[in-house]
């Protein structure tokens, strides 16, 4: 067996973590402020007892919540730690979810993000500012699940932690593996047909590519909410950091080796007082994505940190800077080509993507107005049209996690969107009807509406086809409006469309379809032509509407005063969730 390193070895001598310890502690107090040593005596206790929490069960236990723990194994031989909160307090002697007996509850799936596990979302300092507990409290059975390699997945049938061969893995094994495994395995315990998804991080970017090369998937999920979405982020704020690795991402490989990453930061954690290992992982955060955690109160740093960090794979951070290379939401690259070599060219290799366009579950994302990480309008463009994205501004990536108003900037559109999607009879008029109105929350638009949630309404000029902010030719829209998604279309340059019915197009193939249509009833193309051409110029005729804000099965129209109305090729396209795939589960 080989001999472990010296820095692993500090774990057996005990005295040395100690004297390090207290040694960090004393400076840092010499160098705080009396103030700063109150406040934080104020509130020891529970921060104190939620950073030294030994693991899931205990973190729910301090808030009176019961936590089963469940395993399950993917086709490949891995072992995946499961947690489990179905129950309020005083219903930990019901069952729930069993089959014809006890009571039924929807049920949520939660993800984590990179370099993490399930101890991230039950970390809090406020039971009411947990997600997790706050879903409970309104009756869901919620499920947590692990990627493999971490802290509650470090087993495998097949290879052992210590080998090369169990740390070979990268976000194509989550999506193929780990996520579809544990969906099914909580469908088949729970007895239920579906769930809910709801990721963070990375937990977004595996059931981007879950749901898209599995599309049986779809149907067990009713509706997919992620928060601070990542896909394929523009690099890191670091310039010289973000140049090495887009330059050769294996060079991790020789930073770090080919099984688990940042090994030692359990060990920094062991040394250091909390309060100098929380200045540590600040600027370390800092320096790689310019996120200050100004939204994160002092006190909730020193009890969430302490479970920030899980076990993963080198190679699984790898893929990530190939996806930042190469600007796509791609599979692992085994063949890695140099920039420069004639076999980079996509003429002769190309790396397969994932098809996030063929998702078919409805997708209400929420993101950080500075979040470096994410860049909405290039996600947009991979994503269905049905995709909603709305804006916390201010928000960093963690600060879904943890931030000190997080369950009333982004709590309720959660909710909004469970509720108006957990039953699977889910429309775009539903979730309109659930939808709050925040003034806090900008919802996502294309380029020429303009959407100034403090003072301005929103307003849309599509006279000429190219929507565009006009205030002095359109009337306030309904404050509902402000929380529709307006999609961009994938080609900016194509004409948007509306979602309510439009009229005939005068195409070739149209002429032909109307022409058997007409012969079928006995009646000659050339009436049928004639008749075709006079309901097509009148919808064509310009018109003027009132401003109306009208919702339907069918989506949302909206109209503004004295904005001007042509054909199919200049309007403009106001879409939100397309109903057609619940109903067509439905009638399944």
């Amino acid at each position: 067996m080989a001999r472990a390193p010296f820095i692993g070895r500090l774990y057996w001598y005990r005295p040395i973590i100690r004297f390090c310890y207290n040694r960090s502690r004393n400076a840092f107090n010499i160098l705080s402020s009396s103030q700063g040593r109150q406040a934080r005596s104020r509130q020891s206790s529970i921060v104190s007892a939620v950073a030294n929490a030994s693991d899931f069960v205990d973190l729910c236990s301090l808030f009176g919540y019961y936590a089963e723990e469940h395993v399950v194994q993917t086709g490949d031989g891995y072992l995946l730690g499961l947690h489990r909160l179905g129950w309020r307090k005083g219903e930990e002697e019901l069952r729930v979810n069993a089959g014809d007996e006890g009571i039924r509850k929807p049920v949520i799936y939660m993800h984590h993000g990179l370099l993490m596990n399930s101890e991230v979302w039950v970390c809090l300092t406020e039971k009411k500012r947990c997600l997790p507990f706050m879903l409970v409290e309104k009756g869901y059975d919620v499920w947590l699940g692990n990627n493999r390699g971490n802290k509650y997945s470090k087993k495998s049938t097949r290879a052992s932690p210590t080998s090369n061969a169990f740390w070979d893995f990268s976000m194509d094994q989550f999506a193929f593996h780990d996520i579809p495994d544990s969906i099914d395995y909580i469908l088949r315990t729970t007895s239920q047909p579906s769930l809910s998804y709801i990721g963070f991080s990375q937990g977004t970017a595996q059931a981007f590519a879950t749901l898209s090369i599995h599309p049986t998937l779809n149907d067990k999920v009713d509706v997919f909410v992620g928060l601070a979405p990542a896909m394929s982020p523009a690099g890191l704020h670091n310039g010289v950091v973000d140049a090495l690795m887009k330059a050769s991402p294996d060079v991790l490989f020789l930073a770090f080796g080919r099984r688990s990453i940042l090994s030692s930061a359990t060990m920094w954690q062991a040394i250091l007082y909390p309060p100098i290992f929380v200045r540590l992982i600040d600027m370390s955060l800092a320096f790689l994505f310019n996120w200050t955690s100004k939204n994160i109160s002092a006190h909730q740093k020193l009890a969430a940190y302490p479970h920030l960090y899980s076990f993963t794979s080198t190679k699984s951070v790898v893929h990530w800077f190939q996806i930042i290379r190469n600007r796509s939401f791609q599979m692992y690259d085994d063949d890695v080509q140099a920039p420069l070599s004639l076999g980079a060219s996509e003429r002769y290799y190309k790396v397969a993507k994932f098809p996030t366009r063929n998702i078919k579950t409805p997708i209400v994302l929420m993101y950080g107005g500075s979040d470096s990480l994410v860049d909405i309008n290039d996600m947009l463009r991979e994503l269905p049209k049905h995709t909603i994205a709305k804006e916390v501004p201010h928000f960093e990536h963690l600060d879904f996690l943890w931030a000190e108003h997080v369950e009333t900037l982004v709590f309720p559109q959660v909710f909004n969107a469970l509720e108006a999607y957990a039953d699977r009879d889910h429309s775009k008029q539903r979730y309109l009807s659930h939808s709050v109105v925040d003034h806090s929350i900008r919802s996502t638009h294309p380029a020429g509406f303009s959407a100034d949630d403090s003072s301005s309404p929103l307003t849309a000029d599509v006279s000429d086809g190219e929507s565009r902010a006009n205030p002095t030719a359109s009337k306030t829209l309904d404050p509902c409006a402000k929380l529709v998604h307006y999609r961009r279309l994938a080609d900016p340059q194509e004409p948007m469309t509306p979602t309510s019915p439009s009229p005939v197009p005068d195409t070739s193939r149209q002429k032909q379809v109307n022409g058997l249509k007409e012969k079928a009833r006995g009646s000659s193309p050339g009436r049928t032509g004639k008749r075709r051409h006079q309901r097509s110029g009148s919808t064509s005729s310009s018109r003027s509407t009132d401003s109306i804000a009208t919702f339907g099965a069918d989506g949302i129209r909206i109209g503004t005063g004295k904005a001007t109305l042509g054909g199919i090729n200049n309007s403009a396209s106001l879409s939100g969730i397309d109903p057609s795939r619940s109903s067509s589960k439905r009638e399944q």
